[in-house]
């Protein structure tokens, strides 16, 4: 079976060194996002997808648009399937067509809940208890496929998104095996959605960790949680914004936002609209990430400056 693999970020590569390994299959062609600038040098840096696939000798393409520019090269390839797991591009019509076995998504949620791009951090921000990965076949509609497998995993109280990303993305690989597996037999079955249940969620944007702790402290909770490693809850003070990366509920009032507890034995406490949270981790500008009760051994915060 020639197998077309489309992805992008760490999360993915799991699944294609699934396929590399998967037998009967051969990996005939990667494509991924073009190289983007990273770092404090803004070099141009290659998606994690495409070092794997480099680094195993296959065939890489980087089109800015797949539905304009790399309709040509998917077709001259000959997949009989086409797999994909958060490429990052939607696909056309044009493209579904290609391969005669169909395309098969790896999607980092228990759809139909969380569609759109951003659905591990959605879950966290939410507060489920529970996720999983869903294996579906993709159609022209933003995660609207008939679904395929899923596995289900419970999110940790205080887990972050990228810890969770991390175990999701081995999960993907393995219920992506599955599914394979069930193709190759002939077992494999298609779900339709119940498009009544779903849920869709924005992509992240940078303004979403300028918080002004109105919420409740679940919600806070959700998002200092569900926003990290990006673009991470922030709040001003002193020489800049500290960034918050871990955080749990706990009791306390007060004027949401106010500092209630700041020192080494007791940590960094914040009141929220209902209720407070504690910082458990925390990052200043130019600092490593650490506990908040070791910053707090040599700094102090009064207050969150405007």
């Amino acid at each position: 079976m020639r197998i077309v693999f489309m992805g992008t970020p760490e999360f993915s590569v799991p699944c294609l060194k699934m396929l590399l390994d998967f037998p009967g299959t051969e990996v005939v062609g990667v494509f991924t996002q073009p190289d983007r600038p990273k770092g404090r040098g803004n070099k141009l840096a290659p998606s994690p997808v495409k070092q794997a696939a480099l680094e195993a000798g296959i065939p890489v393409y980087q089109p800015e648009r797949i539905r304009k520019t790399g309709v040509e090269d998917l077709r001259n390839l000959k997949p009989d399937l086409c797999v994909t797991a958060a490429f990052g591009q939607i696909l056309s019509r044009e493209i579904l067509d290609i391969p005669p076995l169909g395309n098969i998504n790896v999607h980092a949620s228990l759809l139909p809940k969380h569609r759109g791009s951003a659905p591990i951090a959605h879950a966290i921000i939410a507060g489920d208890r529970k996720t999983g990965i869903t294996t579906m076949m993709m159609d022209e509609g933003i995660d609207t496929g008939d679904m395929l497998l899923q596995a289900e995993t419970e999110i940790g109280e205080n887990e972050t998104c990228g810890e969770l990303t991390a175990r999701l993305s081995l999960l993907g690989a393995d219920t992506l095996r599955k599914t394979l597996e069930a193709l190759t037999e002939g077992t494999l079955q298609r779900i339709p959605q119940k498009h009544e249940e779903m849920t869709y969620d924005p992509i992240l944007q940078k303004e979403m960790g300028q918080t002004d702790f109105s919420g409740s402290a679940e919600q806070i909770r959700g998002l200092v949680n569900g926003l990290n490693p990006w673009p991470c809850v922030s709040i001003p003070c002193g020489e800049g914004r500290i960034r918050l990366l871990r955080a749990a509920c706990t009791d306390g009032e007060g004027t949401p936002g106010s500092i209630l507890c700041a020192n080494p034995k007791a940590g960094l406490v914040i009141a929220c609209g209902k209720g407070a949270v504690r910082i458990l981790e925390l990052q200043a500008p130019g600092g490593k990430r650490m506990r908040a009760e070791d910053y707090l051994r040599g700094h102090t915060i009064d207050r969150i400056k405007e």
